[in-house]
């Protein structure tokens, strides 16, 4: 099967509009008779949601928390970007749309990205309009701040809750069209199979997740908005409940899954304080606004603070290392996540890492405080100093934070065309979930831009040019392919059930992610990737041998639900690393060792980048990686879709 991304033609400023006219449209009164099933309810599912619904679609609406308020975009702090240029300091589309194609390493798809920069602003206006509390400054306008890779002041706020607030935003605008009859809403209900009647998405199975009850509903078209992958390590700022689970039975049935390999290693989080944790805390990109990141000099001093002998206060200016201010003038503290991550893992393999494990840099406010002054620090960042102050017992106030870089976020997903539809026809998949607009790594405060461009505004038009080719309502859940789902979807429970073994669920997710964070995370060799795929598959096997899973299918249960999606990990893990393995070079968030500038290359020696830094491989892998499923176990086929730079040209990715 060729990948065709269906990028209309044209310049590349015009191509979303002639998209727009060109597109096939659906009478108001023929919208009616269609049905949309959505599956999630963040910012991108919500969006899309409550969108298709005031449009006259009928919408069913499915999550697997007690409230769309509870999705896992409620998490997110920093902020959300859109090229207003309120700040007068250069900012533009264009350059929004250069940032973060840069920001990617040149690995994401141009036309995609410049559509979602030239909407960034339309995301705004209606959030505005909802009645998003975004900062403001002193005359009325709204405020902005800077955040990692870029140079200019775009990102919108809301003190260090902006994903709530913007969630609350859409939850409004999706209660208003439940109350209106047009959205039916399944909330505590996962989504277990995606139905495909010739050849098509048609439907889904889900599993109530109070009574157990499996069941089908039926539509004229699928839209998977359910988040990313980040738990396949275990340890992520992720909630706990997030999971690959909707997209790896979508993959199963055909969606090629795109860039498993490309995850975001975050650089400000709470360091790993013990083997207790199950989860792990974001501290907001939008700090290092303020916050100045440094180690000692020397390992002495590292090695003092490490043993309580010493505080950061302890140590002179002329002590300190600002590694990022020193490696990245231009950008320094803002220099782009990845970037910023592995300088930490850097710092910290050197043996000057603060933290008790070794593994932690100070994030300090004391110039800020100095500057600005305490309540202004507050007033920006106070929710976000209180959480730190909760979580450790420090004062971020009087002391440094201490942060390293964590799982965050995944630029893979789904393999989706300029429409947002899938190698399926009928699937459609927006935000974290699909691939398509951040490459190898995300730019800060991009995610809720993304989730929301693709809700509010893309999949709105594009959603037609599917079902204007299809007869509504000819689906039925009586048919043949939804028992035989149902029927597969039951036997799996029983089969997780019936194990009746030794060890917990959580004991192999732990296991699990254990092994892809030290073979498959913030570097990767050959080496490291082979052995993760030789040991991924003994974990899954002895999970089917000896997992034990308490309880019945006919009733709440929490185990039933974390083994059904530890054994998604499970599969899924090996395409991530299959993809890491054939994927031989650096590029974002995929280091691999075996491809880094050194002293002796002559874009070192010229000027043009550092030593250690990503190096790509354009003549040869500058395409989007497709992976089709062959069965478990079995390796999967790739699938090339090249990427064509016409916009910008390729350059080595320097923030010097």
């Amino acid at each position: 099967m060729s990948l065709d991304s269906k990028i209309p033609d044209g310049p590349i400023e015009q191509k979303w509009t002639k998209h727009k006219m060109d597109s096939k449209l659906i009478n108001p009164a023929n919208k009616r008779k269609y049905t949309v099933i959505v599956v999630g309810s963040g910012l991108a599912g919500g969006a899309a949601a409550a969108s298709l619904s005031e449009m006259g679609y009928k919408v069913k609406c499915f999550c697997y928390q007690d409230s769309p308020r509870r999705a896992h975009s409620i998490a997110a702090q920093g902020g959300i970007n859109a090229a207003k240029n309120y700040q007068n300091d250069g900012d533009s589309v264009y350059r929004l749309f250069y940032d973060t194609v840069k920001g990617g390493d040149f690995r994401a798809r141009e036309a995609n990205v410049y559509r979602l920069a030239e909407v960034s602003n339309n995301i705004i206006d209606q959030c505005a309009a909802q009645g998003v509390p975004f900062a403001r400054e002193y005359g009325g306008l709204l405020d902005n701040r800077s955040f990692g890779g870029a140079q200019v002041s775009r990102t919108f706020y809301a003190r260090g809750q902006t994903g709530q607030q913007l969630l609350i935003g859409c939850y409004q605008a999706l209660e208003k069209e439940i109350a209106k009859g047009g959205v039916t809403m399944y909330p505590r209900t996962e989504m277990m199979d995606v139905v495909k009647v010739d050849g098509h998405a048609k439907g889904i199975v889900v599993r109530d997740l109070v009574t157990g009850e499996i069941s089908s509903h039926a539509g004229d078209t699928v839209i998977l908005a359910t988040g990313g992958y980040s738990n396949v390590f275990f340890l992520s700022t992720n909630a706990m409940g997030c999971n690959v689970s909707a997209a790896m039975r979508a993959h199963k049935r055909g969606a090629y899954f795109a860039n498993p390999c490309y995850t975001q290693i975050h650089p400000t989080c709470i360091p790993v304080s013990g083997d207790y944790q199950s989860k792990l805390t974001l501290m907001s990109e939008s700090l290092r606004n303020d916050g100045r990141i440094w180690v000692p000099k020397s390992k002495e001093d590292a090695k003092a603070i490490r043993e309580g002998k010493k505080k950061a206060i302890d140590i002179p200016e002329d002590d300190r290392d600002y590694y990022l201010e020193r490696k990245y003038p231009s950008f320094g503290n803002l220099a782009p996540r990845d970037v910023s991550s592995r300088a930490a893992k850097e710092a910290c393999d050197d043996g000057r890492g603060v933290a008790s494990t070794g593994l932690g840099v100070f994030l300090d406010f004391k110039d800020a405080i100095a500057r600005l002054g305490e309540d202004v620090i507050r007033a920006r960042y106070g929710n976000l100093f209180q959480m730190y102050e909760k979580i450790t017992g420090d004062d971020p106030y009087k002391t440094p934070m201490q942060i390293y870089p964590a799982v965050h976020y995944t630029m893979g997903g789904l393999w989706v065309d300029y429409n947002l539809q899938t190698s399926v026809p009928g699937l459609h998949c927006l935000g974290e979930a699909n691939f398509s607009d951040h490459g190898a790594n995300r730019l800060g405060a991009s995610a809720l831009m993304q989730g929301l461009a693709d809700g509010y505004f893309v999949i709105p038009t594009t959603i037609g040019v599917y079902l204007a080719g299809e007869k509504p309502g000819s689906i039925s859940t009586d048919m043949d392919q939804f028992k035989r789902a149902e029927t597969e979807v039951k036997d799996r429970m029983n089969a997780l059930l019936s194990v009746n073994g030794n060890r917990t669920v959580d004991s192999f997710h732990r296991e699990l992610g254990l092994v892809m964070w030290n073979h498959c995370g913030m570097a990767r060799t050959k080496e490291s990737l082979e052995e993760a795929l030789r040991l991924i598959p003994q974990i899954r096997d002895e999970f089917w041998k000896n997992v034990r899973v308490p309880g019945t299918n006919n009733s709440l249960n929490s185990e039933l639900e974390k083994a059904s999606r530890v054994a998604d990990f499970l599969e899924f893990a090996e395409t991530m690393c299959y993809d890491a393995l054939q994927r031989e070079e650096s590029c974002g968030g995929h280091f691999r060792l075996e491809y880094q500038f050194t002293e002796d290359s002559p874009e070192v020696q010229a000027g043009k980048t550092q030593p250690g830094e990503a190096q790509r491989r354009d003549e040869e892998f500058a395409y989007v990686a497709a992976w089709e499923f062959n069965g478990v176990g079995q390796p999967p086929t790739l699938h090339k879709e090249d990427l064509n730079f016409e916009s910008i040209h390729l350059a080595i990715r320097s923030y010097a």
